[in-house]
């Protein structure tokens, strides 16, 4: 593996870079001119469903949709970005110890409750920007520790999903699946990724050694790093937003058959809503919705930020700024159990709420359908309140569903506000913001104007546009089209879904 020096190419010449996003659902590469940022061609390759997956699946699915995408002969740079905070546990010869637990998965939630008590949230703010919940790789962790010993004592290194994915691309993997072995002094991650692991301080710059051991019980060391003592867990080197973690020095054949050429620069990476910030090119006063299987509330800001209550997370971006973000278990999860109770796709959804009147005639659903993140009520359930025989038809719960949605986003808008993050420009992105419903209710629930972006695959975009700036040492600004569904404020919607919250 040979180290790339940044701005030794020029852009302006039909270059091509790919960007990888490997999601909670699928894998999507997107290959662009790495001037322009001109979509060239794409790919894509479903994931499993699941809480706990197996990361092999995430290779595997690599390798899918890249040869979907056309391949990478052409390709000079590439960077991937991944589902944030999911524990991927290695053994010293480079193997998966156990399926990686995602975002998702809530059993690590009595051990973050844990690690809370033992410092104080104030501390764990002051300390990492965030306080724990199941969500992040430390509780995990903790949970590992306490519930599968066997396991945790086998583990050699702890990475996240574009850590390792990204190490795997570069050729390193067990010694009878890779060409380079099993090196994991040459894992690497960025400052985004790495921010929500909760043993990572964005303000410093620089991992936290005791918070490690406080979740796994064992020493950490930075891959790296020089010598490390027999029992340490490697993490991986973060490297810069601008920076490359390496150029392959030999082709690497990922699954399936396609090949990652020698010669390919593979940018730092990034997590998947950093990846989304770069890739819609937010700055001061622009925060983006976002409306996946989750739901996120995030912006770009140069200040620090501490909320002890936990509800905005002071990640870093993938710039070298920060991304104050809120993150909730239940966004378009929603559309598709009320979807699926009624018997309809999103579109035929929407038509239905469209049909009912703003507020669903006082029916309120509270989403909480595989608990909630934030608030960080991981044990709750769903509630729908006010139902009347006026009420009980299609259209109002097909309303309440897009409402309920909605407002709890409207709630995470407004805690990044109260947070000190200005709101100039609200993007609505996601799969979900091309449903009319979505996009009339939006304008309605957080009554200000709703910025859409052409749909796109924003995170693989964004990685598109780091693997650029590894490349040539410029991060290049690529244009981006929006439309405007003007501001329709309607504030008892959002009055009437705290009260049915707090009610809960």
């Amino acid at each position: 593996m040979n180290d790339v020096t940044p701005g030794t190419v020029d852009a302006g010449d039909g270059t091509l870079v790919a960007g990888v996003d490997s999601s909670t659902q699928s894998c999507k590469v997107t290959i662009r001119d790495a001037h322009t940022g001109a979509v060239v061609r794409e790919g894509r390759a479903a994931h499993p469903d699941g809480t706990a997956v197996d990361p092999q699946h995430w290779w595997d699915a690599l390798g899918a949709a890249v040869a979907d995408a056309g391949g990478l002969d052409d390709v000079a740079a590439i960077a991937i970005a991944g589902q944030q905070h999911g524990m991927v546990t290695l053994d010293a010869d480079g193997r998966i110890v156990r399926d990686a637990l995602l975002w998702n998965d809530v059993r690590s939630a009595d051990a973050a409750a844990q690690m809370v008590d033992e410092l104080g949230r104030e501390a764990w703010v002051t300390r990492t920007g965030l306080v724990p919940v199941a969500s992040f790789t430390g509780p995990k962790l903790r949970w590992l520790r306490d519930a599968e010993p066997e396991n945790a004592g086998r583990v050699a290194a702890v990475a996240l999903p574009h850590d390792w994915l990204s190490w795997r691309l570069r050729g390193f993997g067990p010694a009878d699946d890779s060409v380079h072995g099993p090196d994991l002094d040459a894992l690497a991650t960025d400052a985004s990724d790495a921010s929500g692991t909760a043993y990572w301080d964005p303000a410093r710059g620089e991992y936290d050694a005791e918070l490690f051991e406080l979740a796994l019980g064992r020493p950490m060391h930075v891959a790296g790093d020089g010598s490390a003592d027999a029992d340490a867990v490697v993490v991986p080197h973060v490297v810069a937003p601008d920076a490359a973690m390496g150029t392959l020095d030999s082709a690497v054949t990922l699954p399936g058959g396609a090949v990652a050429p020698a010669g390919l620069v593979v940018g730092a990476g990034t997590g998947d809503n950093a990846g989304a910030a770069l890739g819609l090119g937010l700055g001061p006063g622009d925060v983006a919705v976002s409306l996946g299987t989750s739901g996120t509330v995030f912006g770009v800001t140069d200040a620090a930020l501490a909320d002890p209550s936990g509800t905005v997370a002071g990640f870093a971006d993938a710039t070298g700024a920060r991304l104050p973000i809120v993150t909730t278990l239940n966004a378009a999860r929603v559309l598709e159990v009320i979807g699926g109770l009624l018997g309809v796709d999103h579109d035929e959804l929407g038509a239905l709420a469209l049909r009912a009147p703003v507020g669903a005639d006082g029916l309120v659903l509270v989403p909480y359908f595989v608990g909630e993140r934030t608030p960080n009520r991981p044990d709750a359930t769903a509630s729908l309140v006010g139902m009347t025989p006026a009420t009980t038809d299609r259209e109002h719960l097909a309303r309440a569903a897009f409402e309920g949605m909605l407002c709890a986003l409207a709630d995470g808008l407004a805690a990044v506000e109260a947070n000190g993050v200005t709101v100039e420009r609200l993007l609505l992105i996601g799969g979900a913001a091309r449903n009319e419903a979505v996009r009339t209710i939006a304008a309605q629930v957080f009554g200000r104007d709703v910025h859409l972006p052409e749909p796109g695959e924003y995170v693989a975009a964004g990685a598109a546009r780091q693997a650029a700036w590894a490349l040539t040492g410029t991060l290049p600004t690529w244009l981006l089209a929006t439309t405007t569904v003007a501001a329709d404020p309607r504030p008892e919607v959002l009055e009437r879904y705290r009260d049915a919250v707090a009610a809960s």
